[in-house]
């Protein structure tokens, strides 16, 4: 009965996270080449070593150990051509920790960046952004499927890097 449930359970999850992807393929190539997405977070993976895995462990409802479930919260990067804007949680080592708690995780607009963007051999996309205006010199890259799925690292000056898992989604244009 037990097992029933587990493939139940991971069936179900797969097809939640299946209809999550907001892309198809000629959407992803499109919003990819004009620099005009949004990356949703749905999960973020801690790089560092054992202690934060331990920590992370002992968190209730944690299943995987390393992994943090991100759904249903608003953690998203919105990419267009003039402007950069992270909203982005951090789980990791900081080096040098803000007293303001606005400033934790990587929450900021840069409007100064250098974005790159490499097709693979598979169809989907290498993405390189290095921010010019973000204090500490924040560098973010995506692989992005064909699908529109994608994994993101976040580098930066004072903290460990981060991976996050995600889909890609259009930007809503204002009307």
């Amino acid at each position: 009965m037990k097992t029933i449930k587990t493939i139940a359970l991971a069936i179900l999850a797969f097809i939640s996270f299946k209809a999550s992807a907001q892309t198809d393929k000629a959407t992803t190539l499109r919003i990819v080449e004009e620099k005009n997405y949004t990356f949703v977070a749905t999960s973020a993976m801690p790089t560092n070593s054992a202690a934060i895995n331990d920590v992370l462990r002992k968190m209730p409802g944690n299943t995987s150990g390393g992994s943090i479930n991100l759904n249903g919260s608003s953690y998203d990067v919105r990419i267009t051509k003039d402007s950069i804007v992270s909203y982005l949680p951090y789980y990791g080592r900081s080096y040098s920790a803000s007293m303001n708690p606005d400033e934790n995780g990587y929450k900021f607009t840069a409007k100064k960046f250098t974005y790159n963007a490499t097709k693979t051999k598979k169809g989907g996309w290498d993405v390189s952004i290095n921010t010019k205006d973000v204090k500490d010199n924040v560098s973010m890259s995506f692989a992005i499927s064909t699908n529109g799925y994608a994994t993101l690292t976040v580098i930066s000056n004072n903290k460990q890097s981060i991976m996050y898992s995600g889909y890609l989604r259009e930007n809503k244009t204002k009307d």
